[in-house]
């Protein structure tokens, strides 16, 4: 059964997309937690960072470099945070990696 981002990369969901390449899809959260709030996902399934191995690290290094590049498209000047949620108790809701870029507004501490 396909993930729900798996159904958006294949154009049977329908999303706002700020940005794609050939290895990741940059999609705005349809429950935004901050004015900005852009979901940048990888092709290529990997349920959660946990299981991700070093055969991944450059797609993981390109998600990081995506986020900060939408992050300057979308003139986030202020700051912006980067998140990536792992497992039930990390807030993971769709078991299919992705990262998290939050923006337009102060970012409290602690986050959780």
């Amino acid at each position: 059964m396909k993930t729900l981002f798996e159904r958006i990369i294949d154009r049977e969901i329908p999303a706002k997309i700020e940005y794609e390449d050939d290895l990741c899809l940059a999609i705005h959260d349809i429950e935004p937690q901050a004015p900005t709030h852009i979901l940048v996902v990888p092709k290529q399934v990997i349920p959660r960072i946990a299981e991700a191995n070093s055969d991944q690290q450059a797609l993981l290094g390109h998600l990081l470099l995506t986020a900060s590049s939408v992050a300057e498209q979308l003139q986030l000047v202020g700051g912006y945070r980067i998140v990536i949620n792992n497992g039930k108790n990390g807030g993971e809701t769709v078991p299919h990696l992705h990262v998290h870029l939050l923006g337009g507004r102060p970012m409290a501490w602690p986050p959780g």
